[in-house]
């Protein structure tokens, strides 16, 4: 399966579904994508789907005591509000993305082109809504919430069994949720156990999110999710939700994890030429501790009689490195001089390029 599409992505919820009025929604796009091109990151604005008239039975539409409702009905927007506003999300350089919470919702989200759905963490074991979700043949990023380990596997396979690419979000929710919730050592334990999925993070921490999504990339998550607002008409922003200035800094953060997390965790690192210059300054080269006639062979057991190690290593000078049993001297050696690679029979003399180096080293 082609993962690739989760690969160092930010998903930006517009909260509360920017409280169902396609200009604030447009705002947020514009605010948001400004931020995305000035950090060079790959974003995706994410905003939520309900088809009202199916996802609520109609004898509780009036039912404003009951807080979800309320929420949906007030924030509901028309369909076409909702074209212009996916519309708007390409137009900025974004990726456009929703949530579908039911089953026209996901038929909405294919008319769309949405290039991904997210699934959210209340509908992991909605199998009616997941099929639908499945059958559109799009990759779906899922957030695991509370759910059952047994829930989790039962979703990761079904999406492997029709070769869906799909991304798993460690994710608490609560909202907001302190740093002693965060549990982000569930990072490491998703991939160890779904070694071919990406692994990601949608937190809704309040304090600091910076040093945790750089906790986060450090233990291998490649997708991340907040949720945004903008301050606007005087409409409360939520303490889990991120301003723009945060999201700037947030993205910063991701740039300097990823700076100092490197390349691959998987092989061993190419060190620099600038690190191995430090490092050769440092070590030891081989000087003859009295004079050394042509024909000697250095053995071990006369070391300490022929040869010291001392700093600085010069150029051309055999280092404690390539200090080897039975080095024959191909002319003599002074006492206190540098024994050079070309001043001895080894097999390290007859190997150009490692010779090239030796003599490009040291002072």
């Amino acid at each position: 399966m082609n993962h690739i599409i989760f690969e160092d992505l930010f998903v930006l919820e517009m909260a509360n579904n920017h409280y169902g009025k396609l200009e604030r929604g447009l705002k947020i796009v514009r605010e948001y994508s400004r931020i995305v091109r000035f950090n060079n990151v790959r974003g995706a604005i994410k905003f939520q789907l309900r088809d009202v008239d199916s996802f609520i039975h109609h004898d509780f539409r009036e039912r404003t005591d009951i807080r979800y409702i309320k929420k949906t009905i007030d924030t509901q927007m028309a369909r076409a509000d909702f074209i212009a506003l996916a519309e708007a999300i390409k137009k900025a350089g974004c990726i456009p993305m929703a949530t579908p919470f039911d089953e026209k919702s996901v038929e909405f989200c294919v008319e769309l082109a949405l290039p991904i759905i997210k699934l959210a963490s209340s509908d992991v074991n909605d199998w009616v809504l997941i099929e639908k979700i499945a059958h559109t043949r799009k990759p779906v990023i899922c957030s695991t919430g509370g759910t059952s380990l047994k829930d989790l596997d039962d979703l990761v396979i079904f999406f492997e069994n029709r070769n869906i690419p799909f991304a798993i979000n460690h994710c608490v929710s609560l909202y907001p949720c302190e740093d002693s919730d965060l549990e982000l050592n569930q990072i490491d334990y998703l991939r160890k156990r779904y070694p071919n999925h990406v692994i990601g993070l949608s937190t809704h921490e309040y304090q600091n999110w910076d040093a945790s999504l750089q906790i986060a990339y450090a233990k291998g998550a490649r997708t991340f999710e907040r949720h945004i607002d903008i301050e606007d008409d005087g409409k409360p922003v939520s303490p889990y939700c991120s301003l723009p200035s945060q999201i700037d800094s947030w993205f910063k953060a991701y740039n300097r994890a990823k700076i100092m997390c490197g390349g691959s965790g998987e092989t061993r690192r190419t060190v620099s030429d600038a690190e191995a210059r430090y490092l050769n300054g440092l070590v030891r080269g081989v000087y003859a501790k009295r004079d050394l006639p042509a024909g000697h062979v250095i053995h071990h057991e006369s070391l300490d009689r022929d040869v010291y190690l001392a700093i600085p290593l010069q150029k051309g000078q055999i280092s404690c490195r390539e200090l080897m049993h039975g080095e024959t001297l191909l002319h003599p050696v002074a006492k206190d001089r540098p024994i050079l690679i070309d001043a001895i029979d080894s097999a390290y003399a007859y190997h150009e390029e490692l010779k090239k180096l030796i003599y490009e080293r040291g002072i």
